[in-house]
């Protein structure tokens, strides 16, 4: 193919992915309460959240939409991509670039319902009743709970892809695992620290919660570059 016909082939590609998107948002939007069911799933019962702006909830609504027909539609976005660039890849290299992908997609996932069904709800019941006076009350905002929901969310997807960014840089010969072994403890400290600034709630309980899984997958790291190396 020449150049323009690649430039064809990728304007064709993203115009499937676009109307995917749509499609999967439109069809989120409609579904409005059990959209919303999800999202404030983690939320306390107890919990009041406001609005305090007259087009916001509107907006909310059609950003969750959005985002959540993205993700709907992440696997085809995914295989559009991917089947984009196969065809210069040799037959070794499609097969590693396989794997990479869908253990990134799924590592990023268990990121995502990880932090929906464990972090973020102790995160949402400590800071929605921490005060630093009885004279201040918490009203919490819809925008702000969306807002800590997806950030997040995105922070923890980031984080599960260590196995992969290890995977890589082993692969190009940057990262060794002894390497990995022997800064051990200075990585423990690491992913303490990484953990307190994802969750500020400040009780050793969530600070566990999430520091365990992150230093597993550290661990698993290590696995992973070694078997690399061979």
């Amino acid at each position: 193919m020449t150049f323009w016909e690649h430039l064809d082939e990728l304007r064709r590609r993203i115009w499937y992915v676009l109307l995917a998107a749509v499609v999967a948002a439109v069809g989120c939007f409609c579904f409005k309460d059990a959209l919303f069911s999800v999202i404030l799933h983690p939320k306390p019962a107890d919990m009041q959240l406001i609005n305090v702006e007259l087009t916001q909830q509107f907006l909310t609504h059609m950003r969750v939409a959005l985002w959540a027909g993205l993700l709907l539609v992440s696997p085809y976005i995914i295989y559009q991509l991917f089947a984009f660039v196969a065809p210069g890849l040799y037959s070794t290299e499609r097969r590693l670039a396989i794997r990479a992908v869908a253990a990134g997609y799924l590592l990023f996932l268990g990121g995502i319902v990880l932090n929906y069904f464990i972090i973020f709800p102790f995160t949402v019941r400590f800071l929605g009743g921490y005060q630093v006076s009885a004279d201040v009350a918490n009203t919490i905002t819809l925008s702000s709970y969306i807002s800590v929901l997806g950030v997040m969310s995105l922070v923890m997807g980031v984080v599960f892809e260590l196995p992969v960014l290890c995977w890589l840089l082993a692969k190009i010969g940057v990262l060794k695992a002894d390497l990995m072994k022997k800064y051990r403890r200075h990585a423990i400290v690491a992913i303490v620290i990484i953990a307190a600034v994802i969750t500020p709630t400040g009780d050793p309980f969530t600070l566990a919660l999430v520091s365990v899984p992150i230093y597993l997958l550290w661990e698993l790291s290590i696995l992973i570059v070694k078997h690399t190396e061979q």
